[in-house]
């Protein structure tokens, strides 16, 4: 029998499942009522917040993400003190996309409401409503609701009456949905007012589980590799500078020769050498984690000082590799270092060497270990930096692991010489670009305007062409050597890459989207002159009117949940409805129908509505498709595609944030082949 019970249960649990997950609870509030004095009281919201996610301050600007507000629907023998203030560890930041600076909270949060108390019986009732974000999702505005009563002593009190104790009551966020019900088990209550007969509004989860979930964002993961390769070829092409090239031969035959009666022991060294080298940048790596802490590596992403450092660092680390002067560390402490690495044996002396590799080569690594650290800490991700620091130095030590393993390669090694500068000078063009990345982030955080969109890009179609000249031999530096006139194939193919790409970023002038470096140019918004808006066609912003065209027009409908605060519903938009190929399809194939959750205006009257055996109000049009996404298809995070026919019925699988654009075309194309059926 218990056998029988429990495996009712877990199929009861599996079929569930579909319902719930896509429904996210990443921020959960308790609310207080605490009686300060007979005449003054606070309402107190607490809130847990999930890692990664981003509660939204009060008083944010208009175009920004979801302000916390405070809303009374009834007020007696009370009246407000003040607005609603937010109390404990505020994160103030500029954000690049907003082209604002926001406050959030992190982990935990509260807001207080202060109210006076006139005296007698009061009453105090309404919600408090909150946006919330993580680097992938946005959730729409969400309402916490409050009711309080009570009475104090005052001047209209009937007798006196003790302090009553502080009322505590735990809220949920009510955007955590159960499983929805199926269309006969709907009741009116259930629909907003006046589409209780409709069917558009009837759930579809179980239809939409039944094409499989959406595939989850593996944007945090991708984010790590693309960090470790980076460091990776940061590591390769640091090995080719002066200062690192010409010492692997020495170093291992510095270790063949003194195991040279045994060469298993020459092999065994020079991999300790190697693993030395990747513990000491390792260090390096968490080091930054653990000086700027994980909270301060995610505000340096935005931080207008920060950035300007950042600039100015790169700056001089491009000088640097211009041949201006050089960046070195004192020359006494690598002796240092290297005398104690003679007077001691065995693993610490290895360990020693490998050490003063990394000061003896700083004033050509250095610049490069700057940039990748830079790169990555702006990234946000609190392990960047140490993952980072392991693909460089993988690669800075693989060799002298290979060549100790196989010493005949060292024959074919390349000798030093010129090339190894071109190598530092084309590092120096790179920073020179790259720097202008920091630069813009802290022009739009001032409004200074001095590096707009078009400014930046002519910027960078400068520097590439000159890039482009030098490795054609056209530009001289003080380190170049006097060669003839003649040029290379190597430097000929990357000279012509570099003005290739100069040519290519020609047209943004004029509003390309130019893709390829849409991650580190300012955004289209701050360019003056644009030939071309590339609107959408046939976009709908009401559900039913859109679904009515639809009907008419016999065409499957992409719905679109998305808000004006929503981050990544831009990035989605600018990178891949801004493909030709995707915009023809929505276009020409389908009525596509935007619903902002977080859209302000108010509804004709507000609607009462049940969900999960709770009464709700929906009071603003981004209510109703907040609602909408939810009972329709059991989901309440944005961005949110779904493709349906005129009646509301699935044609494919979800799809979220993931800009993979063949991906996103294959979602376009088989839900017209569903509906086609």
């Amino acid at each position: 029998m218990k056998k029988k019970i429990v495996s009712t249960c877990l199929f009861v649990l599996i079929c569930l499942l579909p319902a719930l997950a896509q429904i996210q609870e990443p921020i959960k509030f308790t609310t207080e009522f605490n009686k300060l004095s007979e005449t003054e009281a606070e309402l107190v919201f607490k809130a847990t917040i999930d890692p990664g996610w981003h509660l939204y301050s009060t008083e944010l600007p208009e175009d920004g993400p979801v302000s916390a507000t405070i809303t009374f629907n009834k007020m007696e023998g009370a009246e407000p003190i003040g607005k609603l203030t937010p109390r404990g560890n505020v994160v103030e930041h500029f954000d690049s996309m907003f082209e604002m600076t926001l406050k959030y909270f992190e982990n935990q949060g509260t807001f207080v409401q202060k109210v006076k108390l006139t005296g007698g019986a009061y009453t105090l009732e309404g919600y408090l409503q909150y946006g919330a974000c993580n680097d992938e999702n946005c959730l729409p505005p969400t309402d916490v609701e409050f009711n309080y009563t009570g009475e104090v002593k005052g001047a209209v009190a009937a007798k006196p009456q003790a302090e009553a104790p502080v009322e505590k009551k735990e809220q949920p966020v009510e955007t955590v949905a159960a499983p929805q019900p199926t269309a006969e088990e709907t009741t009116p209550e259930e629909k907003p007012a006046g589409v209780a007969a409709n069917d558009l509004w009837t759930p579809v989860i179980d239809e939409l589980a039944a094409f499989g979930q959406a595939e989850e964002s593996h944007a945090a993961n991708q984010s790590l590799w693309v960090i470790f390769f980076t460091g990776l070829v940061g590591g390769l092409v640091a090995l080719f500078t002066p200062c690192v090239w010409p010492i692997i031969p020495m170093t291992v035959s510095f270790f063949l020769k003194r195991s040279k009666d045994d060469k298993k022991k020459g092999i065994r060294d020079a991999w300790l050498y190697g693993a030395s080298i990747v513990v000491i940048y390792v260090i390096l790596g968490l080091a930054v984690t653990l000086i700027f802490g994980a909270s301060a590596l995610n505000a340096l992403s935005t931080n207008a000082v920060f950035n300007i450092l950042f600039f100015l660092m790169l700056v001089v680390f491009a000088a640097s590799f211009f041949g201006a002067f050089e960046i070195t560390l004192p020359s006494s402490w690598s002796n240092a270092v290297d005398s104690k690495a003679e007077q001691t044996t065995g693993l610490l002396s290895i360990f020693l060497m490998a050490f003063t590799l990394t000061l003896v080569s700083f004033s050509c690594t250095g610049p490069i270990i700057g940039f990748l650290l830079v790169e990555v800490s702006t990234s946000g991700n609190i392990i960047g930096p140490a993952v980072g620091m392991l693909g460089f130095a993988i690669a800075l030590a693989l060799p002298f692991t290979l060549f100790a393993m196989f010493p005949s390669w060292l024959k074919s090694m390349p000798k030093s010489g010129n090339w190894m500068n071109v190598i530092k000078v084309t590092l120096g063009f790179l920073e020179l670009a790259f720097a202008l990345k920091f630069l813009s982030v802290a022009d739009l955080a001032y409004g200074w305007h001095i590096l707009d969109r078009e400014t930046f890009l002519a910027l960078w179609i400068v520097i590439f062409a000159l890039l482009g000249f030098y490795l054609l031999g056209k530009i001289k530096f003080p380190h170049d050597e006097e060669e003839d006139d003649k040029v290379g194939v190597t430097r000929f193919f990357l000279a012509m890459i570099s003005l290739a790409f100069a040519v290519y970023m020609v047209p943004g002038l004029w509003g390309a989207p130019l893709r390829a470096i849409s991650a580190f140019a300012p955004p289209a918004t701050t360019q003056d002159f644009v030939l071309d808006k590339n609107e959408m066609q046939t976009h709908f912003l009401d559900y039913e009117e859109g679904m009515a065209y639809a009907k008419r027009t016999g065409k499957p409908v992409l719905l679109d949940f998305t808000g004006h605060g929503c981050v990544n519903c831009r990035k989605m938009e600018n990178a891949v409805w801004i493909n030709p190929q995707v915009k023809e399809i929505i276009d020409n194939d389908y009525v596509l129908i935007s619903l902002y959750v977080d859209e302000k205006a108010p509804l004709a009257e507000p609607i009462k509505v049940v969900e999960n055996g709770k009464e709700r109000t929906l009071r603003t049009i981004g209510d109703k498709w907040s609602y909408l996404q939810r009972v329709k298809f059991g989901a309440n995070a944005q961005p949110f595609y779904v493709l349906v026919d005129s009646e509301g019925t699935p044609l494919n699988k979800s799809y979220s944030y993931d800009e993979d654009v063949p991906k996103y075309i294959d979602f376009l194309k088989t839900g017209l082949k569903n509906y086609k059926k």
